[in-house]
């Protein structure tokens, strides 16, 4: 039986190894599916988990008991996913091609991320979604990837992303709007 993240957390707080094993168990899936969706590159999700995990730790003690930690632990991944785009722009080279080797993966395919639970989607489209959503400033990319990927309320990617709901609706609207242009609808 699965307990509430709340109370593993706690637990865990407290010392018990077994609840973060639990916390894991529940939580990992979840901030792997937003990494992947960030990244698009399967290797790279399961590091920046790692690395979320690693600062999850280091952080207990400045968990605010009672507190729903899973908002906490996106917006530490988010925080890792962000140290780690820095990192890469400051050492990034450019492929033989001049593109840099991110938007090249997406290109050719190689970092290409499928849902097998969904249906089928036209790869010349999926391609160019992927293109296009590469185009978009990092705060309208992260609005488009929390509210319309993973799911989350305005107010949940609000929590996650450090800002208000208000600021998260305005990103996501103007990243729907760039989507569009991008692929060739209206605004």
């Amino acid at each position: 039986m699965t307990e509430d993240p709340r109370v593993l957390m706690m637990r865990y707080v407290d010392g018990d190894a077994e609840a973060f094993r639990e916390l894991y168990r529940l939580l990992a899936p979840r901030l792997l599916g937003y990494l992947l969706r960030m990244t698009r590159d399967r290797a790279r999700a399961d590091d920046l988990l790692q690395q979320t995990f690693f600062k999850v730790h280091r952080a207990r003690a400045a968990y605010v008991r009672g507190a729903d930690p899973v908002p906490w632990m996106y917006a530490i991944a988010h925080r890792t996913f962000l140290d780690d785009v820095r990192a890469r722009k400051r050492g990034a080279g450019v492929t033989d091609t001049g593109d840099v080797p991110e938007v090249a993966a997406v290109i050719t395919g190689a970092s290409a991320v499928a849902d097998a639970e969904q249906a089928p989607v036209d790869p010349e489209l999926a391609q160019a979604a992927l293109r296009a959503l590469d185009t978009l400033p990092p705060q309208q990319r992260e609005a488009v990837v929390l509210t319309k990927l993973d799911g989350k309320s305005f107010a949940e990617a609000a929590e996650i992303a450090g800002t208000t709901a208000g600021a998260m609706k305005v990103r996501a609207h103007r990243g729907y709007v760039a989507l569009r242009k991008a692929l060739g609808g209206t605004s």
